[in-house]
């Protein structure tokens, strides 16, 4: 389950760590996120009747918007998705169905409840995965080969005429892994490997391995919205196709130990926990909703915006979903929807879904002083992704004060005067003032190399001053 212990300051501090300003978003998204530790503190009785406060995030695009859930998402370790309402349509119409955002939510939980059992079960995963590589490194025979595959054939064929006959396969008693009569010598021998390769000796040689063929579990997407996984129930009526694969042993070690944890984690079990983590903790960010509203005009005569939205009510109110892993129930999942709102206006939307959407959080455009921060403050900050950059091919990027002040203040006024995209301005504006040193940079020698505010005005600030010009290069 989520970490959500942390109180709404704890929260609103990380986000600070990332995103520059939007304070009353950060209270809303973190006073919601601690509601959701709160209602699992009560009586089983009195949580059922607390549903989350899903919220609607209202500014222009490139505030942060999406970087508030997404950090929001990992600072709790939660189910995450991020869905572009414009990629639905209304029932009966060629197009996404709003369902398959459940199933992308229960997928990510899957994921991520597998990677923690994975962890559980590491130790025994690796003794297997080495004990396997021993074999490889040191084989029996040379007929082991012939041998297995015509065991593995023969297994295969009783399985097949035992269904003929009206008997179903225990798949439990089928073991096409045997191995028998290994000489003392082949002992010895893979005794000696099994201590190199645990001192690490043997990490660079190259081995072959049989791995399960990665497409035969490419399944299809509609039976798995019927709750049907195709590859699983036909895996089950014959042996996995196998695939070989020429690894160093580091990297053959690693598909052997991810093997190897799937069939020591118990599936059902671990379905069965992503589907509650995902009910109780999971994070539906739903974007561009302004766009499906009846208030633009551009929208008319297209598959009815209004039609998506009655699809999508159903979902956020709370109902049951049917997925590959099992039922689902949308009641407590967190939605927080964004748009612009810019030829729009919330409002427009149905007064259902208004109603769903109960917390409403404007974000404001950024200024010249936010874009300074931005360009500093953050651990990812984009001055210091550039320098870092930059800094493989042996060069030291220096950005003055000044510099950075001049860039901020050509983004804010090339966003006031054409269209505001918010801090993505900024990645545009970086690109051009360091495109010659990003171009260069492989063939030049070690350096020092110091970005003043008189070398941005030179590269982009003349370009910024003509209106026809900054509208189409930055």
């Amino acid at each position: 389950m989520m970490n959500t212990e942390k109180t709404p300051k704890q929260i609103v501090k990380e986000l600070n760590e990332y995103i520059i300003g939007q304070n009353n978003a950060k209270k809303a998204v973190a006073v919601a996120l601690r509601n959701r530790y709160r209602r699992m503190e009560l009586p089983k009785s009195m949580q059922e009747d607390i549903t989350p406060k899903n919220m609607l995030m209202i500014g222009p695009t490139g505030v942060g918007k999406t970087e508030i859930a997404r950090r929001l998402a990992k600072i709790v370790n939660a189910p995450f998705v991020k869905v572009e309402a414009t990629k639905f349509t209304e029932v009966g119409y060629v197009g996404g169905d709003v369902e398959s955002m459940i199933r992308d939510l229960v997928e990510k939980s899957v994921q991520m409840v597998k990677a923690r059992k994975f962890v559980d079960v590491e130790a025994e995963a690796t003794k297997r995965a080495n004990n396997k590589l021993v074999k490889i490194l040191v084989p029996n025979r040379t007929s082991d080969d012939k041998e297995a595959t015509a065991k593995e054939f023969n297994n295969f064929m009783k399985v097949m005429e035992g269904m003929q006959n009206g008997k179903m396969p225990n798949y439990n008693n089928i073991n096409f892994d045997n191995e028998e009569n290994v000489s003392d010598e082949i002992k010895n021998k893979r005794m000696d490997v099994y201590d190199k390769l645990s001192k690490g000796f043997l990490e660079d040689k190259m081995v072959s391995i049989q791995v399960d063929d990665p497409k035969q579990n490419v399944g299809n997407d509609n039976m798995g919205s019927m709750g049907i996984d195709i590859s699983e129930t036909l895996g089950k009526l014959m042996p996995n196709k196998k695939i070989t694969r020429n690894l160093k042993v580091s990297e053959a070690r690693k598909v052997l130990i991810r093997e190897e944890s799937e069939k020591l984690v118990d599936g059902a079990d671990l379905y069965d926990e992503a589907i509650k983590n995902a009910e109780n903790s999971g994070i539906v960010f739903l974007d561009e909703i302004d766009k499906i509203t009846g208030g633009n005009s551009k929208n008319r005569g297209e598959v009815s915006r209004e039609g998506v939205q009655r699809d999508i009510l159903p979902i956020i109110e709370g109902s049951t979903i049917k997925t590959k892993y099992g039922l689902i129930d949308t009641s407590h999942i967190l939605f927080i929807a964004s748009g612009a709102f810019a030829e729009s206006k919330p409002s427009d939307l149905i007064a259902e879904l208004q109603g769903r959407l109960p917390i409403r959080v404007e974000l404001d455009s950024l200024t010249k002083d936010d874009f300074v921060k931005i360009l500093t403050e953050p651990n990812n900050a984009l001055v210091k992704q550039y320098i870092a950059l930059i800094g493989t091919d042996n060069i030291k990027v220096t950005f003055t004060m000044e510099a950075i002040e001049k860039i901020a203040e050509i983004a804010f006024n090339v966003n006031r005067d054409t269209e505001n995209i918010g801090a993505r301005r900024l990645h545009t504006i970086l690109e051009k003032l360091l495109e010659d040193l990003l171009y260069e940079g492989p063939d030049m020698e070690m350096g020092d190399i110091t970005i003043t505010e008189k070398y941005v005005e030179d590269k982009v600030g003349n370009l910024a001053k003509d209106p026809n010009l900054s509208r189409y290069i930055l």
